[in-house]
């Protein structure tokens, strides 16, 4: 019996990729945030490979910690690979591109292969147009913050760190860009102001929750990226017990699509408001659209919204 490969060293290949080949492990995958906070770390990684900065030290002119926070994280999978529907051992191999978006920002692309797709370039097209039924992709669209006051969380500010190489990068299509997508949805409050054809709405419902000092808050003490996931999640599973559904069907449940904004930070203090509303397919049973909008109690700030678009047996 040949010994899985756990988690290769990335290299980097033709086209500036990052490739490596891994073996999903306990702390990859699950119900919980596991697989999206891998993904983070291997985005870091390919910026560092490709951009000649470290990441994980990065300093503004000033010398005050710049970080490279995710302002927008997009996944997509499919009924046959879904982030939820990995397990131990499974063999993948990940290509990860990183494109040029100016001084402040960079985007990166994943993709989640069987092992057998070897290391072929990944275009962006595949991830946009023609996707592989057989694979899970990620696009995550990063700006460098840094905070204004060191005491809170708050009104955090761009601000790139010297020596961050971006020009060698290659261009990603401007008909594929997330700006407008992001903007958007920060400006609506929302993916989907006007409704989505060939679904109709129905329930909502309205959460509250407490930042979890222990488990929402990452090593700089901002709240984790992560955690946004799961704090989204804990709010669907809310809605889904209020619906009178099993917690078999929500684990078994397959997100083919979820879109995620991150426009704001918060203090350890802070109460959250979560609001989910639930649109469902006309003529699919399962087949749901979940759209959360994450607000800090008492100032109504806007923090984070996400679509989630999924299938799960009746």
């Amino acid at each position: 019996m040949t010994a899985p490969t756990i988690l290769r060293a990335p290299v980097l290949a033709d086209g500036g990729s990052v490739v490596r080949r891994v073996t999903i492990a306990p702390h990859m995958c699950g119900g919980s945030s596991s697989i999206f906070a891998q993904l983070g770390d291997w985005t870091w990684e390919a910026v560092a490979a490709t951009c000649g900065t470290n990441v994980y030290d990065a300093r503004t002119a000033d010398g005050l910690p710049a970080y490279l926070s995710f302002y927008y994280y997009h996944v997509l999978g499919s009924i046959e690979r879904h982030p939820h529907g990995l397990t131990f051992g499974d063999e993948l191999t990940v290509t990860s591109r990183v494109f040029d978006f100016g001084g402040e920002s960079v985007l990166t692309l994943h993709r989640l292969a069987p092992v057998d797709v070897g290391d072929e370039l990944f275009e962006p097209v595949e991830f946009f147009e023609r996707p592989r039924p057989d694979s899970l992709y990620v696009e995550n669209f990063n700006r460098w913050i840094s905070r204004s006051r060191e005491d809170s969380n708050a009104d955090l500010v761009r601000s790139s760190p010297p020596g961050f190489h971006f020009e060698h990068l290659p261009s990603l299509p401007k008909q594929y860009s997330p700006r407008g997508i992001a903007s958007r949805a920060r400006k609506n409050a929302g993916f989907h102001p006007g409704g989505i054809p060939g679904y109709f709405r129905a329930e909502p419902c309205f959460t509250s929750y407490d930042l979890d000092l222990v488990h929402d808050f990452n090593g700089v003490g901002l709240v984790y990226f992560a955690s946004y996931f799961s704090i989204i999640d804990t709010g669907l599973l809310r809605l889904w017990r209020q619906l009178g559904r099993g917690d078999r069907r929500f684990l078994g449940r397959k997100v083919l699509d979820q879109k995620l904004g991150y426009f704001g930070n918060a203090d350890s203090s802070s109460r959250l408001f979560l609001a989910i509303q639930l649109w469902r397919h006309e003529s699919e049973a399962g087949d749901e659209i979940a759209e959360v909008t994450v607000r800090e109690e008492g100032t109504g700030r806007l923090l984070a919204v996400s679509a989630i678009h999924l299938v799960s047996e009746e």
